[in-house]
């Protein structure tokens, strides 16, 4: 595992051994950071089940200018942390071992994100559940990017405040783009 492009172009990522985690595999990493390539400059990046920190620190060697990481698992934390001064986004970014539900509800209106990625193990099926509790916390604005990996695809959500920019499968995993309000970064 590795970074893909950006200022830590090849920078080899650790990952812990076994099964705790699943890193998101490269060919479906490239697919979402090629969708959101244009939307990464100075933006602000949840990853909330971090695992690796992969995906955060990606977005960091893309231009994101910072990187928050949520993970339960205290020693997923450690290598996220090792990852991070590894590339050199450690100052750029926050370390949080702690459950999404717990995250959420302790940060709740002290945190606004621009794009948040949700990969919690597959079987669990609650990244709906986390997206869905980042907007109620009101971490979000008009524009913010949601993007979820899962084994299944999502059926609809019917909320008026969310978009379904995208989704495809890309192997055993479905990622899906929804946007928050409106809004878009361009505007």
């Amino acid at each position: 595992m590795r970074i893909i492009t950006g200022s830590a172009k090849g920078a080899v990522l650790k990952t812990l051994d076994g099964e705790k985690t699943r890193p998101t595999a490269e060919k479906v990493k490239e697919a979402v950071f090629s969708a959101l390539q244009f939307d990464l400059e100075g933006r602000t990046f949840l990853d909330l089940f971090a695992g690796s920190g992969q995906m955060g620190l990606e977005a960091l060697s893309r231009g994101a200018a910072r990187a928050v990481f949520i993970d339960e698992a205290r020693d997923a934390m450690e290598i996220v942390k090792e990852n991070a001064k590894k590339t050199g986004f450690f100052d750029r970014s926050h370390f949080l071992v702690s459950d999404y539900r717990n995250y959420l509800r302790k940060a709740a209106g002290r945190e606004v994100f621009d794009i948040v990625f949700i990969d919690p193990p597959y079987a669990e099926q609650i990244a709906v559940d986390a997206m869905l509790r980042v907007i109620n916390a009101d971490m979000v604005k008009e524009g913010t990017l949601f993007v979820l990996e899962g084994e299944d695809p999502i059926e609809e959500i019917q909320r008026a405040d969310l978009t379904l920019v995208r989704a495809k499968k890309y192997g055993r995993a479905w990622i899906h783009i929804f946007r928050y309000g409106e809004a878009t970064f361009d505007e």
